[in-house]
């Protein structure tokens, strides 16, 4: 028996341009992604702006990319495409 989905349900997120957030937000999500393994980047100097700074930059090249997760309501940064 063949089970039909709807359209849309296997969707994951929604990308969100990062030049839409609040520049306040974008930092806070930036800085959040380079800490959520436990690393505190703060312990070297300069190592924690460096790390906003390169994915800043990846999202500005299109090597990354924001996406909304609408199931989780959370955020995440991504290799873009």
């Amino acid at each position: 028996m063949s089970e039909n989905k709807p359209v849309g349900l296997h969707e994951h997120g929604v990308e969100v341009p990062y030049e839409q957030l609040e520049p306040d937000t974008l930092q806070s999500l930036i800085q959040e992604f380079v800490t959520r393994d436990g690393n505190d980047w703060g312990n070297v100097e300069g190592a924690l702006e460096n790390k906003v700074n390169q994915v800043m930059q990846q999202l500005c090249n299109r090597q990354a990319k924001i996406v909304f997760d609408l199931k989780s309501q959370t955020a995440n940064i991504v290799a873009g495409r």
